[in-house]
């Protein structure tokens, strides 16, 4: 999975400092949130966004919530696993400026998330995006609560994706 243009591998600090900027904006408003509410509280700020503290003790939308505490562990494992393939492969790409940016920004919210469900035994979820058109596939048309390390997650497989196909769009 070679790439061009990559870089030496000490230029890879810049996104191993996105990353740790994304760690410590989720570490920080997650203690806010558990400092300030209780599990279930929430504040209205608009009328589609609530923000609220809950408790996740499975993977994305919940899925394993229920599964028995096994699931912890095997998140913590996963999450700390693709800690080190995401450092190995900044540190083989760090060039390639938006792979590196995707990469970075996984990394930062994998190990917000490890840390949470090290910490608490789950992950503190807090922003609650709700709209009536999502009531057929979300309780109330309450999309699942997440956290800045969710949306560090989620930008950074999107930028991957895209990454991906303008890749391929070049050819190599």
């Amino acid at each position: 999975m070679a790439r061009a243009g990559s870089a030496p591998a000490g230029r890879m600090w810049p996104w191993l400092l996105w990353a740790l900027a994304i760690f410590v904006i989720d570490q920080l408003t997650k203690q806010l949130i558990l400092n300030t509410y209780r599990l279930g509280d929430a504040t209205s700020v608009t009328g589609f966004f609530n923000i609220v503290r809950a408790h996740n003790t499975g993977a994305a939308f919940s899925m394993l919530a229920d599964a028995g505490g096994w699931q912890r562990w095997a998140f913590t494992a996963i999450g700390l696993a693709a800690a080190a393939f995401i450092v190995w492969q900044l540190r083989q790409h760090p060039g390639q400026r938006l792979f590196a940016f995707s990469l970075s920004s996984i990394l930062g919210g994998a190990i917000g998330n490890v840390v949470d469900r090290l910490q608490h035994g789950y992950v503190v979820d807090f922003l609650d995006f709700h709209w009536p058109f999502l009531s057929g596939m979300f309780h109330g048309g309450h999309f699942p609560a997440f956290n800045v390390a969710d949306a560090g997650i989620t930008v950074g497989a999107a930028c991957l994706i895209v990454d991906e196909l303008l890749r391929v769009r070049r050819g190599g």
